[in-house]
């Protein structure tokens, strides 16, 4: 069948990085001070750090990358996976093109270093037969042994000016010290007494900094490996030290730490300055830090990038919000001339995206994209499906088996708000009047103002999605069964019609026009079906072209298309008067299918994935 590929502008809100509890999170920064980049899942990204709207996605690794480096001359990007390859690709064309992939060892790698003629490359972490490896970045050949750990290497660092040297730490508690090259170990760095987390050359090489569990930061001359001082003392901090990152000058760093806060150091007098007071929550440890042109960066264990401000240090100068597990719900609504997208995680979290359009309509601003989520206690896990009511509450279902109207100007949880099920509801939809329909697994309970008024049970079929008709008057189940049973809402009941719809397998998801004329049924079997409600829901046509099961369907605003998204990870977007016409989005999110669709205008899609990132796509008919 023909169709028309879309080569069309997109917007990408990209994820926060992937954390975990306890382990360090290395950020990279780029020579010229522009960018800086950290990984989520199989992807490395990279934001500009004066506009982090602004964000360039790398998915090209097999397995989960934990990090990545820029060279020092700014043209290449070195990031390493948890099998132990490393990728060298290009930073100056959109395609990232690779140059050189190696695999110095098997197992997870940690960090990564360059030396400052951006020809060799050191690369330590959790390998089986060993923890490092150096090597020219062209040939993979060795240029040296990273030896004296008998425990997983954690950091290393390579000093920026000749003579070279290199340095690394281990769970073994210590650090090591080596000249080269090619590198050789000289001593073991005996100063610690927990895991060595992170090892800085300050930019000059004078020094280095060596950051660990038991609190503590050590300075060491950078050309002899000399132990100089400890910064605050007997402990720097009062929780373990996972990064350190140096002041362009030299003079200061900055350290994050578990104790929930960011300290800015002068080295010289061992004294911090600044202590930036990040929270009083589990999720604001912090596991990570940047010190790049004027911009102190940490990373929260809750993902939320933080910009500190020396001259307020409780109060970031920003945070960068959004989502660090994958997407699975996503809902679109439009209040006083600003678009607001919310799209919710597997973890249970939901976030906020609001901008203003400008003129034209399709135009996006991208300095306007603001992060922000919700106050209070949300949901536990998984957000399925989530909608907007008439009266301006986000409407959410969660695998904690419960649903919850929000008040959207007050962006605030509210306890009273939520409704228990008996069942875990799989999809929620909404009409006017304080009407919503949520599918169970094994049942489905019509609720009205917030309060459940009847249940259907005992089906002879698994109810598997619903949509209830805008004009309030007709709620549609679609069953594993692959067919559409009709109800008719009567009063605060659901009687049954005697209609029901074939669709060409088990219903996956399904939608209602925006206007009532239509409704579109996905299934398993690759087919979308569009009822037409006027002619007693008969086939107005049937919708072919995905290769695997459809997951989510959603109408355009104009009621003329809709868009689908299947796992073959194709999204297309179909014309309901021509079946033969469609419109393909290619890669819209290349390593997994999308799991979110809604519009913000007739032109302007937006996806979402499980690749943590929201994606606005541009389609012209």
């Amino acid at each position: 069948r023909p169709y028309m590929i879309l080569t069309s502008h997109h917007h990408v809100f990209a994820s926060l990085p992937q954390m975990e509890r306890g382990v360090a999170k290395v950020l990279g920064g780029d020579p010229k001070g522009n960018n800086f980049l950290y990984t989520n899942g199989k992807s490395v990204i990279i934001r500009n750090i004066d506009n982090p709207a602004i964000a360039d996605i790398y998915t090209e690794h097999a397995h989960q990358v934990t990090v990545a480096k820029y060279a020092p001359s700014g043209f290449y990007i070195a990031s390493g996976d948890v099998s132990g390859k490393i990728r060298i690709w290009d930073t100056t064309q959109k395609e990232h093109l690779l140059k050189y992939e190696y695999q110095p060892f098997g197992g997870r790698i940690k960090d990564i270093a360059w030396t400052e003629d951006s020809k060799r490359i050191a690369v330590v972490g959790e390998g089986r037969e060993k923890f490092g490896a150096v090597f020219l970045w062209d040939t993979g050949s060795s240029v040296g042994e990273i030896a004296g750990h008998f425990k997983v290497i954690n950091s290393v660092d390579i000093k920026q000016t000749r003579p070279y040297r290199l340095i690394t730490g281990s769970d073994d508690s210590c650090g090591a010290f080596f000249e080269g090259p090619p590198f050789k170990f000289k001593f073991t760095l005996p100063d610690h007494s927990g895991f060595v987390n992170c090892v800085r050359f300050s930019p000059d090489g004078t020094r280095f900094a060596t950051a660990s569990a038991d609190y503590q930061i050590v300075i060491y001359d950078g050309k002899t490996g000399e132990k100089v001082s400890t910064l605050g003392g007997e402990k720097a901090h009062d929780g373990g030290v996972y990064a350190i990152s140096w002041s362009p000058d030299s003079s200061r760093l900055i350290s994050a730490s578990g104790d929930k806060t960011v300290k800015l150091w002068d080295v010289g007098a061992g004294t911090a300055v600044t202590t930036f007071n990040m929270g009083a929550d589990v999720a604001d440890q912090q596991l990570g830090c940047l010190w790049q042109k004027d911009y102190f960066l940490s990373v929260s264990l809750s993902g939320f990038i933080n910009y500190l401000d020396k001259n307020n240090p409780d109060r970031p100068i920003r945070v960068i919000k959004g989502h660090s597990k994958s997407i699975q719900s996503l809902t679109v609504h439009k209040n006083e001339g600003r678009t607001y997208i919310y799209s919710g995680s597997h973890d249970g979290h939901i976030n906020i995206l609001s901008y203003s359009l400008t003129f034209p309509v399709h135009y996006w601003d991208a300095e306007t994209g603001d992060n922000d989520d919700f106050l209070g206690k949300g949901h536990s896990n998984q957000v399925s499906k989530m909608v907007v009511d008439d009266t301006n509450q986000l409407v959410t279902c969660s695998m904690d088996d419960t649903l919850r109207y929000t008040d959207l100007n007050k962006k605030e949880y509210s306890a009273s708000d939520l409704v228990k099920m008996d069942f875990q509801p799989k999809s929620v939809s909404v009409a006017p009047g304080g009407l919503t329909l949520a599918v169970c697994i094994g049942q489905v309970v019509l609720l009205k103002d917030k309060k459940k008024v009847f249940t259907l049970e005992g089906l002879d079929y698994e109810p598997a999605a619903g949509a209830i008709h805008p004009g309030g008057s007709t709620a549609a189940v679609g069953g594993a069964d692959g067919k559409v049973h009709l109800y008719s809402i009567q009063g605060n009941t659901l009687k049954k019609d005697s209609t029901t719809m074939e669709a060409k397998g088990p219903v996956t998801d399904m939608a209602y026009s925006n206007d009532g004329a239509y409704l579109a049924v996905t299934d398993e079997k690759k087919v979308v079906t569009v009822f037409s409600v006027a002619d007693g829901y008969s086939v107005k046509n049937d919708f072919y072209g995905h290769h695997a099961k459809i997951m989510t369907v959603a109408w355009s605003p104009d009621n003329e298309h809709f868009a689908s998204s299947g796992m073959d990870n194709m999204v297309y977007v179909w014309t309901v008067s021509d079946a033969d016409t469609r419109i393909k989005l290619p890669d819209t999110h290349r390593l997994h299918h999308v799991s979110g669709l809604a519009w913000i205008d007739e032109h302007t899609l937006v996806t979402t994935s499980l690749d943590a990132t929201v994606k606005q796509w541009t389609v012209k008919f």
